[in-house]
């Protein structure tokens, strides 16, 4: 007997050796290629990037995984313990693994064999961080095992606030919302600080399956598991029976988190800011360093420039006719169901679709989708309007020029089925169509470079081409500035005059270009006043020809507008091609008074942390830093920035430029009534129009001209159809500031004399102006000599050397009818 029990003895013992050395050689295995788990001591998760407004509106979110990282203190408890009552009761008691509920879980899984339900796992929040984190989610023993190992290692490193931390701020929640905070704002458009024990409750009810508690397809389901958690917070000693049966009897209460509106409007913007930002620190960094960017959008302005350019582009494009509808659809049976699939112009949630349902001769019958389901696309409540032969009486005359006449009334021009763009204005309804014209604008503060508002066309949902920072297009005349600017530079004056009459210059080829003015008149002598106001393009060439293009292109250069001019004559007209930002940056200095000019859309980035790792505003303040004040004057940054133009040039131009709008091209912008100089441009055959203006404070400039090139009618000009746009903006950007006057440089003398002549006259007299001028310039009195621009040896209009025959044959033509 007891050699048997000496045998077993043995034989249990030789067991437990096999079956320890068995398990270490597991062990060992498992372990072997095992993530360090000490990694998470480091870890940054993937945090939205966000874009502010000057404002602090935010405007923008950039991200892969939408996150905002909160700390554990400022989690509030009742969204702890909602989370820990649905996932984890015991997680501040266990070692990292929960042997209960383990044996909870495989109890149920073997009840459940054969059924088809999918197997609890009983993991662990720690368990999840581990899974999450630093493993697979692989559905295997072997997986769960180095599971469980990573986990106790954990528990072991790390506190427990540190793994709810890192398990709160890192879990997917549904609607592409990672983290407690986000899912807040998300589900409920509220901080976590103010969600009540309902809305914790039905966040915590997420985790397991988001999709299968969607508020919206799932409202039923979603309930019944948020008042499961709420009535485990009870169990749990949470929160009292009276607080959960009240948290149970309360609706969802999900919302959409609202959207501003800087945010409808500010699409060109965000996405110019979004590709610098971009190209400045990479894709990967973008969407997941939790970037806080302070951009200097103005959503004031930026509301008014879309809707300013949008009535400006509308009212060309209805002048030329209407085109037809924007699909066709059948006009019985579920038309409500069709119409709904179709996609409106998201940004602009004014126009609204409509399918006709029938017409008479006194106007037609649209049915339409409510406003926000016409944005989502849901069904919803049908809306039958009329549209009244007022509504669309733009329309009637339908491409006048390709079809003679007009419709006797709206059944002749709107058909049942067809699907049409309609806007409610006052009382009634207006038919719409989407303009094929573009156009852009840009307005900046001339001081510091800073963009405060960017429309880049008609709708970004479109066309998302950004035709304010990526059309490069002839300025045509509103590049004459700057032809000026360097005659004014090199000792000329406002009064020197230059022949204004008939040029022929041999082109290189054989032929001869012959430039004209606008109106195909000329006034021989005129001053260079007279020649900018009226936009004479034959003085221009010759005061180009005089200075010598290389100047010229030199200042083309230097202000930014380009970045290489060759030194061609019809250069100086404004042939070569730029963008509307840069042109605006150019007419900044000239408003500044001279200094550089380096526009930005940002003014301050911040990492994730709260560190400025960029900043537009360069100015030195040694001052700014004091740690206390003792009665010291306040703090003034140094503006080191260098001087483009001589400060009594720009002076001088911008007197000229406020000719342009109280006596030239632009008279219509003096409506304003406050001190404004600008110019405007409209290139041969009226393809491109332009109108750039500026007070002391703001700059903007306006652009108009389809995306290919073509004419756009016959005496359209860019003080017929930019500047009205620019004068819709204005009276924005004016509306609540005092009028500020542009002041001349200590130094200056002022002298009346007559602007066509430049001859001196007594103050008062009928006609005359008064004259700024430079030190050791003055008025000529009498015999003043003309430029003509032939002194020079050079007889070509371009230096053919690297042009081809069709590269020459652009240029010229394209500069022959510049205005």
């Amino acid at each position: 007997m007891m050699k048997f029990v000496a045998n077993l003895l043995g034989t249990c013992l030789n067991l437990t050796v096999v079956v320890a050395l068995a398990s270490a050689a597991l062990v060992a295995a498992l372990t072997r290629h095992l993530p360090d788990h000490r990694t998470l001591a480091n870890w940054e998760p993937a945090v939205t990037s966000r874009l502010y407004a000057a404002d602090g509106t935010m405007v923008a979110e950039l991200a892969r995984e939408r996150r905002l990282f909160l700390p554990i203190a400022t989690i509030p408890a009742r969204v702890r313990q909602a989370f820990l009552s649905a996932e984890d009761k015991n997680f501040y008691t266990h070692p990292g693994i929960d042997v209960a509920s383990i044996g909870t879980a495989l109890l149920a899984n073997l009840a459940n064999y054969g059924s088809g339900r999918r197997m609890i796992g009983g993991s662990t929040i720690t368990q999840q961080i581990a899974k999450n984190f630093l493993l697979t989610s692989d559905r295997t023993v072997e997986r769960k095992l180095r599971e469980a190992i990573l986990s106790l290692r954990i528990d072991q490193t790390y506190s427990k606030d540190r793994i709810l931390e890192l398990y709160l701020n890192d879990i997917y929640l549904g609607r592409g919302a990672y983290g407690v905070a986000q899912a807040a704002l998300t589900y409920f458009d509220k901080p976590v600080s103010e969600l009540s024990v309902a809305d914790a409750a039905f966040l915590a009810a997420l985790p397991k399956a988001p999709n299968n508690y969607d508020p919206d397809r799932q409202a039923e389901r979603a309930t019944g598991r948020r008042n499961w958690v709420i009535d485990q917070m009870r169990q749990n000693g949470v929160i009292d029976a009276a607080a959960a049966a009240k948290a149970s009897a309360t609706p969802l209460g999900v919302r959409q988190r609202q959207q501003s509106p800087a945010v409808a409007s500010s699409d060109y913007f965000t996405e110019d800011v979004r590709r610098q930002l971009n190209a400045r620190y990479g894709e990967a960094a973008l969407y997941t360093a939790g970037f806080s960017v302070r951009t200097t959008l103005d959503p004031r302005l930026q509301a008014a420039a879309m809707v300013a350019l949008r009535k400006g582009l509308v009212a060309y494009d209805q002048a030329k006719g209407y085109r037809g509808p924007v699909t066709r659809l059948p006009s019985s049976g579920n038309w409500a169901a069709a119409l709904a699939k179709l996609q409106p112009l998201a940004d602009v949630p004014e126009w609204r679709l409509g399918v006709v349902l029938a017409t008479d001769k006194d106007g037609a019958e649209i049915g339409l989708r409510p406003p926000a389901a016409a944005r989502s696309g849901a069904l919803g409540t049908d809306e039958t309007i009329r549209l009244d032969r007022s509504g669309m009486a733009w329309a009637l005359c339908r491409a006048a020029k390709a079809k003679r006449g007009c419709a006797a009334g709206p059944d002749g021009v709107l058909a049942p089925g067809d699907v049409v763009y309609v806007e409610k204005v006052g009382d009634g309804y207006v038919l719409r169509q989407p303009p094929l014209v573009q156009g852009a604008l840009v307005s900046m503060d001339p001081n510091t470079g800073r963009v405060l508002a960017v429309a880049g066309g008609f709708s970004y949902a479109q066309s998302e081409f950004n035709r304010a920072t990526q059309a490069y297009r002839q300025p045509g005349s509103s590049f004459k500035p700057f032809v000026y600017a360097a005659a004014l530079d090199n000792g000329y004056a406002p009064t020197t005059l230059v022949m204004d009459a008939p040029i022929a210059l041999a082109d290189g080829a054989g032929r001869m270009w012959k430039p004209k003015n606008y109106d195909g008149r000329f006034s021989g002598p005129s001053t260079l006043r007279v020649g900018l106001e009226n936009s004479r393009n034959l003085m221009t060439v010759r005061l180009a020809r005089h200075l010598g293009m290389d100047l010229v292109a030199d200042y083309g250069k230097r202000f930014g507008i380009y970045d290489e001019l060759k030194p061609y004559l019809p250069m100086s007209l404004g042939a070569g091609e730029t963008t509307l930002l840069r042109l605006v940056s150019a007419y900044a200095v000239i408003a500044n008074g001279g200094k550089a000019v380096t526009p930005s859309m940002v003014d301050r980035i911040q990492d994730r942390y709260g560190r400025t790792i960029f900043r537009h505003d360069q100015r030195k303040c040694d001052a700014c830093s004091a740690s206390d004040w003792t009665g010291q004057e306040e703090p003034v940054p140094v503006d080191d920035r260098d001087y483009v133009l001589d400060p009594m040039t720009a002076y001088q131009v911008t007197s000229m430029l406020r000719g342009v709008v109280e006596r030239g091209t632009a008279r219509n912008v003096g409506g304003l009534g406050v001190p404004i100089a600008g110019k405007t441009g409209t290139t041969n055959d009226e393809k491109d129009v332009w109108f750039v203006g500026y007070t002391p404070n703001v700059v903007t400039g306006v652009f108009l001209g389809y995306d290919t090139p073509k004419p756009m009618g016959y005496g359209e000009t860019g003080g017929g159809l930019a500047a009205p746009i620019f004068i819709d903006f204005m009276k924005v950007a004016l509306a609540g500031r005092p009028a500020a006057d542009f002041h001349a440089p200590t130094g200056m003398t002022v002298e009346a004399i007559d602007r066509r002549s430049g001859q001196p006259v007594p103050a008062g007299t009928p006609g005359a102006i008064l004259e700024s001028f430079k030190p050791g310039t003055a008025p000529c009195a009498g015999g003043c000599p003309v430029i003509d621009g032939f002194e020079t040896a050079s007889t070509s209009a371009t230096a053919d050397a690297d042009l081809t025959p069709e590269q020459r044959e652009k240029l010229l033509t394209n500069s022959s009818g510049l205005y």
